[in-house]
């Protein structure tokens, strides 16, 4: 099938319209953060916005790099350095157009990361999960049935994310139902304790994690920031690719945080 093209404006407009970034308050800008070719053939798709992306979607031939971690974060402007200006450099050079789409990525309950994370271990019922101010950017779910081994979902987490968790494994056998808060979401394993899970699931652990999880006899799993939020920005894609008949590569740059 021939490869077609797509005005930037219309992905844009398109994906803001599917994940309605306006009803979430972020750590900084969701939509397009760098202008680059008004035209797209070839969208690239990575977790995080950095060197070696941006060179690697040049290779590809990208016109769009869409990522979930941005080059842009609330607070006081700050002067660039020179790592900035290679980042920066390497997307005005090859006319790059860069798009970030961070927390609607995560509570989207069809192309979120949590959500396809869910779907991905075999769990169902899938529903919000995990409050941040005016939206929730986690899900909860259950397994089928009586549910399913602590080992199992470990087993299930690792094949998922391909990323051997730490995990937990203090709660509740068989494991029923469970929330999944992806990225730096240790600390709604309070939501999951407070809503009665069995088990809990995010990328980061904190050092008090341990210790909570344990005493409230809640399984927790951290499998990786990186690794928890690769399904999101490539579902993004793949949609993309099947709605305007653009061309899509994911570009995996592994991070073992």
């Amino acid at each position: 099938m021939a490869i077609r093209m797509a005005a930037c404006n219309q992905i844009i407009g398109y994906l803001d319209d599917l994940l309605d970034p306006t009803a979430y308050d972020d750590y900084g800008p969701n939509g397009l953060q760098v202008p680059g070719s008004e035209q797209i053939q070839t969208v690239v798709t990575g977790v995080s916005a950095n060197v070696e992306l941006f060179a690697r979607a040049r290779e590809q031939g990208a016109d769009l790099v869409l990522v979930h971690h941005g080059l842009f974060w609330a607070g006081p402007p700050r002067p660039l350095d020179r790592a900035s200006k290679r980042r920066l450099q390497l997307l005005f050079d090859a006319d790059l157009a860069l798009a970030a789409y961070h927390l609607p990525l995560d509570g989207h309950l069809e192309v979120g990361n949590n959500a396809l994370l869910a779907r991905a271990i075999g769990s169902a019922e899938i529903e919000p999960f995990a409050a941040h101010r005016r939206a929730t950017i986690g899900v909860r779910a259950r397994f089928a049935g009586p549910g399913i081994a602590p080992d199992e979902l470990v087993a299930r987490v690792h094949e998922a994310t391909g990323r051997e968790p730490l995990a937990f494994t203090d709660g509740p056998d068989p494991v029923r139902t469970i929330g999944i808060a992806s990225g730096a979401g240790a600390d709604h394993l309070e939501d999951a304790i407070a809503a009665g899970l069995d088990a809990f699931v995010t990328g980061e652990p904190a050092e008090r994690s341990m210790a909570r999880a344990r005493e409230a006899e809640v399984h927790f799993l951290a499998a990786g920031h990186y690794a928890t939020e690769t399904f999101g920005v490539r579902a993004l894609g793949e949609r993309l690719a099947e709605h305007f008949g653009i061309r899509h590569v994911f570009v995996d740059v592994p991070n073992p945080i």
